[in-house]
């Protein structure tokens, strides 16, 4: 297991690894990214990387995961309006375009088909039990929870920077966003809801 920072220091210094990293591997994925740019640009060295996060691939996940978890915990799923919860992962995805860039390149170098991680369940279950949960109740259509949830977020990502039709930016016109965020909740609502 890697070393944690335990002085503040170290703490400022695992942290500014991890924010260039992710940069980092968002523009070049994770073949192209490099340590020697990660390291100047953080101000620290490789010894320190990788005491840390063990290896190039070690500080991928580390952030992968990491931003696996900023999704959930920072748009967390409400089941009973699906609409709403597909139009705060648009917002998150103008927020922070890095993440599906990070998610893009682990599909494109790691994992071509299937889940797009081996533990998908643990990322996963929370979110499937509340569709079936609203799906049980009369309020989702039914199929598949795994396979509503896939289409929400499918859905949610139409502008989003893996869009073959068109990336938004957050320094787009408000209006903009306001007539895709009303499409969107408009789409959402009519395909997997059932009143």
């Amino acid at each position: 297991m890697p070393d944690q920072p335990l002085t503040s220091r170290g703490a400022a210094t695992y942290q500014r690894i991890l924010d260039v990293a992710t940069r980092e591997f968002a523009q070049h994925g994770i073949a192209g990214a490099r340590i020697e740019r990660i390291v100047s640009a953080a101000r620290t060295n490789k010894a320190q990387l990788y005491a840390y996060f063990g290896s190039k691939e070690g500080l991928f996940d580390a952030i992968f995961f990491g931003s696996l978890e900023r999704i959930t915990n920072v748009v967390p799923i409400d089941a009973t309006d699906l609409a709403d919860w597909a139009v705060r992962l648009y917002d998150e995805y103008l927020r922070r375009p890095d993440l599906i860039r990070l998610a893009t390149w682990a599909r494109l170098e790691r994992r071509p088909v299937g889940h797009l991680v081996a533990d998908h369940d643990r990322h996963d279950d929370r979110k499937l039990r509340a569709i079936a949960e609203a799906q049980a109740a009369g309020r989702v259509r039914q199929g598949d929870p795994f396979d509503v949830m896939a289409m929400v977020i499918a859905m949610s990502m139409a502008w989003s920077p893996v869009s073959n039709v068109y990336a938004a930016s957050d320094e787009e016109p408000s209006a903009a966003h306001e007539q895709r965020r009303a499409l969107l909740r408009a789409c959402v609502r009519r395909a997997v809801a059932t009143d």
